[in-house]
């Protein structure tokens, strides 16, 4: 179905799916942060992910058989780059980011991934409408505000953390336009994840982490298991069902509202408090990328998360999102994927 249509607008499967897009996705902060209280970051990651491609491995084979996996050894390489950009590191720093900021704050900062997108274009020379660099001057005005302004709910560490994360997601959304990848967006999915989680494993482990059977709790445990099959997998599905059921300017909206929801539950399961700088540094922050895509959808280019949170993709990846298959409904100038 084409950006432009309407016939599906309301239809309930429509707003089923992107009600568990909104949700899930939004949800993936609080499983990650809730995964690391006992299990280290980066492994917790590695975990995750390896297993999501391992499920998401398996259907395909019996769903397609052999030949839904088959690649090129360019079109290999190319997402298990992706993988590597947008979950290695993009959703691994998040990981690392929560253990010193909340995961609202963590969110917030996630969602500036579409105002570095314009920002990569802008330096390639390619201009910008001027209401999309108007959205990408009040969004990095609103991430000032948070990262100088955390208060009691950031730290210094944990923000420069996350950002870093997000620009890395950012280029690994730019660049995934630009260069081979597999025809089925699912066996790209797999790739892609099965690439990040091996490079969360090595990065883990060179960076000291080690899994302890015995200190991680039953709580964490089931956090991921709910990043493996409620957020990568039921998550991601929903989304990809999306791309060719709903206009993808109603699908792009969860760019924006992830991050509220993430607020949401933070403070109502883990109790997080909504300090006056979060909520209006997030709110300015929502608002210039709101601008950006409505600006961009209306000039008729699209927009589209993925990651991912996760996730988890993109978004975005995002994020916790997973990552969003390319295909059609892609424009690789502005798109944005999530984890």
């Amino acid at each position: 179905m084409g950006p432009n249509a309407t016939d599906s607008r309301s239809s309930p499967l429509v707003w089923s799916a992107l009600a568990i897009v909104y949700v899930v996705w939004g949800s993936t902060y609080i499983g990650i942060a809730v995964a690391i209280e006992s299990i280290p970051p980066m492994l917790s990651g590695a975990m995750r992910f390896i297993t999501a491609a391992t499920l998401l491995g398996a259907f395909l084979l019996i769903r397609s058989g052999p030949s839904a996996l088959r690649m090129t050894r360019r079109e290999l390489v190319g997402a298990a780059a992706m993988g590597v950009l947008l979950l290695s590191t993009g959703n691994g720093l998040l990981a690392v980011a929560q253990q010193y900021i909340s995961t609202g704050l963590a969110a917030l900062l996630v969602a500036s991934v579409p105002l570095w997108l314009v920002v990569f274009r802008f330096a390639l020379r390619d201009r910008p409408k001027p209401l999309t660099v108007a959205g990408v001057l009040v969004g990095l005005a609103g991430m000032a505000g948070l990262s100088l302004t955390g208060g009691e709910s950031g730290s210094t560490i944990g923000i420069v953390v996350v950002l870093i994360g997000s620009v890395s997601w950012a280029i690994g959304s730019f660049l995934s336009g630009r260069i081979a990848m597999p025809r089925n967006p699912l066996a790209t999915s797999m790739v892609e994840m099965f690439a990040g989680g091996i490079g969360l494993a090595i990065a883990g482990t060179v960076a000291g982490e080690r899994l302890d059977l015995s200190a991680a709790s039953d709580r964490s445990w089931i956090a991921l298991a709910y990043l493996v099959l409620v957020g990568s997998l039921v998550g991601f599905t929903a989304y990809s069902w999306l791309l060719g059921n709903a206009p993808i300017s109603l699908v792009s909206t969860y760019a924006y509202v992830n991050p509220a929801v993430a607020v949401l539950l933070g403070a109502l399961i883990l109790a997080e408090p909504i300090t006056p700088q979060i909520a209006v540094g997030g709110l300015v922050v929502l608002v210039g990328v709101a601008l950006v895509i409505s600006t961009e959808r209306k000039g008729g280019q699209r927009v589209a998360e993925g990651v991912d949170g996760g996730g988890d993709v993109g978004l975005g990846m995002g994020g916790g999102q997973e990552p969003q298959p390319p295909g059609d409904h892609v424009d690789p100038p502005v798109q944005e994927r999530r984890v």
